[in-house]
């Protein structure tokens, strides 16, 4: 099924059911810095415990990003929104691609950090990682962002090693009526959304929108454009219905086509062995999703879910195309009033295929994956509203390393109602992705010296690579001991081995193009030792001017070897970021925040960059003048014409990130 046909049928299909019953306007207005300190700290997140849960209870590194935080900054992406959460290093690589990861390792590829969408599972088994440009939502529809900083496995299963990031949307019945939202400008040179919700019935509600952007191309660090603009256009729907007292039913799903520009760099065999040439990816897919709830008491409920996931990228290296299928099962209950359980099963199936030119080949071309998987979680209450542990494993069987084990224990004290301490140990692991288990890639060609022949290294995936792993402690205090005033702080060592690493064989003469070929295996030896710290405050100065404060410390001893001498990339030691929202009037909105990145390496096909550390500003003007209509005005990268935030791992060259402005009118009818 062609990206046009998922497209239409599913616009029109949500679209064909409510659109006859749409309801009276409804105008989800941007309200004057509407949480409050403590409303903060009692948001309810999920993501910790698979359950409801108050984040000033909840024993890890957790901070939320709202829907009024994300319209506040003006963020365009979720990559771009994520940059408000301490402990997190959000990088842009270039016009299209983004560089995340939680607590170190980060890169293109980052593969120890879980990203959920409603519940659907986005990290591939291509490479082990996220392709953010074809992850997306409408932001506006974004009820919250929770994120966690350290392992998340024993709950969420392999990958969720450093951080897990969790995109929920808001129910549909929360988005009645319509939203148009157009705008355009320097680098974000045209974007636009429409919404549309209504009522089929008193139980059922639902939602349809549509959105696309073009986004302009980037400069190489020499000054040569890197021709990486792209453009993109999505659509989706949502339809929520309470089928009893005691039954909801959500079904949801997307479908994105993009076109995506990137100037490439590849080796050759002849002279001057290497290519570099613009080209254009299409990528296209989608997804549908079906969840149901039932509730038997205030202290038990069950949730079944599936989703199917299929998306296409054609690319100069390879066509890649997937398709996943997910169950997921879990159940809550209560157990001699002490003890509150949660436990589950799991199912995914993975079909891929790939075909590749004469730089890289897969053996086998198209392979089959399962994953099975159960948990169960038991949260005591030791001492009632004072001490709680919580203790629980994942058990997970791949057909990459077979059975694996993820078990967690946790500890949360409230000595007094402003304090919160809490402190975790958890195992972790990172199982192999495709492309490392059964790739094999010209990487680069060394040109020939005086007598020797032209060596080209040649990457080459091991079918047995072991699970990276990660032992983790954790510390948390959470307080507001002064009115307006609260901290968030989390102190981290992790203990990694089996790190994935290079080790190089004896070159071999390959006849056919009559140079030597010296293989380099993908290997499991390197170990780490990382640890630093996150805190983060919010203080409402005053009932119209809020500051928010975020800082992280973040240091890696790589098994005593250079950090830079691992594959991918690492982190900056020091994060630092300031936020100023000001409501100074019912209809004014100011932001401010400012943000300092420090020096940072990648280690890439080309060698290693080193990337200077920077401070860059963002700015946003908002002015309502009528209740359902807001005009805003975003400034990003204020403080330099252009700047370096990321080198990518593989072919595609460095470009740097130039100052952008942009104009935005959003009306709700």
């Amino acid at each position: 099924m062609t990206f046009k046909q998922i497209l239409i049928i599913q616009l029109l299909t949500a679209l064909l059911f409510f659109l006859p019953y749409s309801s009276a306007v409804y105008s989800d207005q941007n309200e004057l810095l509407n949480l409050s300190v403590e409303d903060l700290l009692n948001i309810e997140v999920i993501s910790v415990a698979k359950k409801a849960k108050s984040l000033n209870d909840s024993p890890a590194a957790i901070f939320v990003i709202t829907q009024n935080d994300i319209k506040r900054i003006g963020a365009t992406s979720v990559p771009e929104a994520l940059r408000l959460a301490p402990g997190l290093d959000v990088a842009r690589i270039d016009a299209n691609k983004w560089a995340v990861s939680a607590r170190g390792f980060n890169g293109r590829f980052s593969n120890k950090l879980l990203v959920l969408i409603d519940g659907r599972n986005t990290y591939t088994r291509a490479f082990a990682g996220v392709y953010w440009e074809n992850q997306d939502v409408m932001l506006d529809d974004v009820e919250r962002i929770e994120i966690i900083r350290g392992p998340g496995a024993s709950l969420w299963g392999a990958n969720a090693v450093n951080g897990v990031i969790n995109i929920i949307t808001k129910h549909s019945t929360d988005t009645q009526g319509g939203l148009l939202v157009a705008g355009g400008g320097t680098e974000e040179q045209g974007f636009g959304a429409f919404r549309y919700g209504g009522m089929i019935n008193n139980a059922t509600s639902a939602r349809a929108y549509v959105k696309g952007f073009k986004r302009d191309k980037s400069p190489h660090q020499s000054g040569s454009d890197a021709g990486d603009d792209w453009d993109k256009v999505q659509g989706g729907f949502r339809l929520d219905s309470q089928l009893t007292t005691q039954d909801n039913l959500t079904i949801q799903g997307d479908a994105y086509r993009s076109i995506i520009n990137q100037n490439t760099t590849f080796p050759q065999s002849t002279p001057p062995f290497q290519n570099n040439f613009n080209e254009t990816v299409n990528a296209f897919g989608g997804n549908i999703l079906a969840r149901q709830q039932h509730t038997f008491s205030s202290t038990s409920d069950y949730s079944l879910q599936f989703f199917y996931d299929f998306y296409q990228r054609d690319e100069a290296l390879f066509i890649e195309s997937r398709h996943t299928v997910d169950i997921d099962f879990h159940h809550r209950f209560a157990f001699l009033g002490r003890n509150d359980i949660v436990w589950g099963l799991g199912y995914r199936y993975n079909h891929d295929n790939f075909q590749a030119d004469n730089i890289a080949e897969l053996h086998p071309s198209s392979r089959n994956d399962q994953l099975f998987s159960a948990f169960v979680q038991d949260e005591i209450t030791l001492a009632e509203d004072s001490l709680w542990f919580t203790i629980g494993s994942k058990f997970e069987y791949n057909d990459y390393t077979g059975f694996e084990v993820q078990p967690t224990a946790r500890l949360m004290w409230v000595p007094h109602h402003q304090h919160r301490l809490w402190a975790a140990v958890s195992r972790a692991i990172r199982t192999p992705s495709r492309l490392e288990h059964d790739i094999k890639v010209f990487a680069f060609v060394n040109p020939p010296q005086h007598t020797l022949p032209a060596v080209a290294i040649v990457l080459t995936g091991n079918p047995q690579l072991d699970s990276e792993q990660v032992i983790s402690y954790e510390a948390g205090y959470r307080t507001t001991f002064i009115n307006n005033l609260s901290i968030d702080f989390a102190a981290f060592y992790n203990d990694y081995s089996n790190l994935r690493s290079m080790h190089s064989d004896t070159p071999f003469l390959n006849p056919r193009t009559g140079i030597l070929e010296r293989p380099l295996f993908f290997s499991n030896n390197f170990k780490a030792k990382s640890y630093g710290f996150e805190i983060s405050a919010v203080w409402q100065m005053l009932d119209w001017w809020r500051w928010d404060a975020n800082y992280s410390l973040f240091k890696i001893d790589l098994d005593g070897q250079p950090a830079e001498d691992a594959t991918g990339g690492r982190s900056p030691q020091q994060h630092v970021s300031l936020r100023s929202a000001i409501s100074p009037m019912q209809d004014i909105d100011l932001d401010i925040i400012f943000r300092y990145v420090d020096r940072n390496r990648a280690r890439g096909f080309f060698g290693t960059a080193v990337i200077d550390g920077y401070v860059s500003m963002d700015l946003r003007l908002a002015w309502r003048p009528a209740n359902d209509i807001e005009i805003s005005l975003v400034g990003q990268n204020l403080l330099a014409a252009q700047h370096l935030e990321y080198r990518q791992e593989n072919f595609t060259q460095q470009t740097e990130i130039e100052r952008g402005m942009y104009g935005k009118i959003t009306w709700n009818f």
